[in-house]
């Protein structure tokens, strides 16, 4: 078969280049130290890789929610330790308020105190989150949440919580809204609450009580009222929601338990004819609020028994209120601490994941350097041979023999 001049060059030519290709597609493999530059080379390892590299780029976006989640709750952390230590010297001091060697105007100096930790209380509330906003203002994190009132501080936050994706099938609360930590407090024992009637011209101061038995407690509210007579003291229990008479004419002693449907409490001192207590189902009261009632005790002129009793009473109730937001606070604290561990607990499986990612990743695409050095070796003899053979063959002519 007789093969042209032209077909001879066009046919080597085509073939040289080709083995051209598949020596510096080689050596791009060796110089990048991968096995697949373009999806030419591998579809299925291409399609692969892509799905890999979306699912670690996801993986490493979770990563970094994680850091700004970290970030917040330490923030928010280091806010609710002040607060913390603010409520317990808050306590120290209405424990020290109680001491009966004080005047009116010691106790006044307690009060001026008290007013600046309040300041210094809303000024904790209202708390930036380091990006310009506030911590507990919840959704309306760009609303300062509390703002001084004359009973207190009114919120103006709501009581969302914002979150972040942290894993795939996880999110995290990076902050609480104020409300949930300075206005959701109960108030009393946390089940009900007692108070001294304004006009009451005895000695009683009341306890804060407890729950014998949940089951009986009805939400109503009751008072107890006390008669003199002869120099005898007795009460006589009312439920002031049906206008019933639970008892009545019973025996008073100082100290001595008062005790109907799972209420418990007592009385101590000698509460005056026609001294009165009323006792109620727990409800929500600001921490601002407790410290505003608790600074209008203390500013209060505690003249006589009487004047005496209103403030022991006075006190037992913000001890009790001031406990109540502190667990609160601790409580929140501890959702918080929470929170961070299982951060670090997904920063670690994170980590193993993205590790995971990477070797397959490898596994797809990287070279296998000694294949490829072979294949490189290779290449480079059989496209020197074929330029040494080409040059032999297209220099045979007859013209040569002549």
């Amino acid at each position: 078969m007789r093969i042209s001049t032209s077909t001879l060059y066009e046919t080597s030519t085509s073939k040289l280049s080709d083995l051209q290709a598949s020596l510096m597609r080689t050596q791009q493999q060796i110089a990048t130290g991968r096995r697949v530059m373009t999806p030419a080379d591998d579809p299925v390892a291409a399609a692969r890789a892509y799905d890999v590299s979306q699912a670690r780029a996801t993986n490493d976006q979770y990563a970094i929610n994680r850091q700004n989640v970290k970030s917040s709750l330490g923030l928010e952390e280091g806010v609710l330790a002040s607060v913390t230590t603010l409520l317990q010297d808050v306590k120290t001091q209405v424990v020290a308020a109680g001491n009966g060697a004080y005047s009116d105007t010691e106790r006044q100096y307690l009060a001026t105190e008290l007013n600046e930790r309040f300041q210094e209380l809303i000024g904790l509330a209202n708390s930036g989150d380091g990006v310009g906003g506030y911590l507990f203002a919840g959704f309306q994190s760009g609303t300062q949440p509390f703002a001084q009132s004359g009973n207190g501080a009114v919120y103006s936050g709501d009581q969302g919580q914002r979150m972040l994706q942290v894993a795939a099938s996880r999110q995290l609360g990076f902050s609480d809204n104020g409300n949930a930590v300075f206005e959701q407090i109960k108030t009393g024992n946390g089940s009900f609450t007692l108070g001294a009637a304004t006009g009451n011209a005895g000695t009683g101061v009341f306890s804060a009580g407890v729950v014998t038995d949940a089951s009986l407690l009805d939400g109503h509210d009751y008072s107890v009222t006390f008669s003199v007579t002869g120099g005898v003291t007795t009460y006589d229990v009312t439920d002031v929601t049906t206008g019933t008479a639970l008892s009545t004419g019973n025996a008073y002693a100082s100290g001595q338990a008062i005790a109907f449907n799972g209420i418990q409490f007592d009385i101590k001192g000698a509460p005056a004819n026609g001294d009165s207590f009323a006792i109620g189902p727990s409800t929500n009261q600001s921490v601002f609020s407790t410290l505003k009632d608790l600074i209008g005790v203390l500013n209060a002129p505690a003249t006589g028994d009487a004047g005496k009793a209103r403030l022991s009473n006075g006190l037992v109730e913000a001890h009790s209120n001031l406990e109540n937001a502190l667990d609160n606070v601790l409580t929140v604290r501890a959702s918080v601490g929470t929170r961070l561990k299982e951060i670090d607990s997904l920063d670690s499986s994170g980590e193993d994941a993205d590790l995971q990612f990477a070797q397959t990743l490898s596994d797809l695409q990287d070279l296998d350097y000694t294949k490829a050095i072979s294949s490189l070796m290779q290449q480079q003899t059989t496209l020197s041979a074929a330029q040494q053979s080409f040059v032999k063959i297209s220099g045979l002519s007859l013209f040569n023999f002549l």
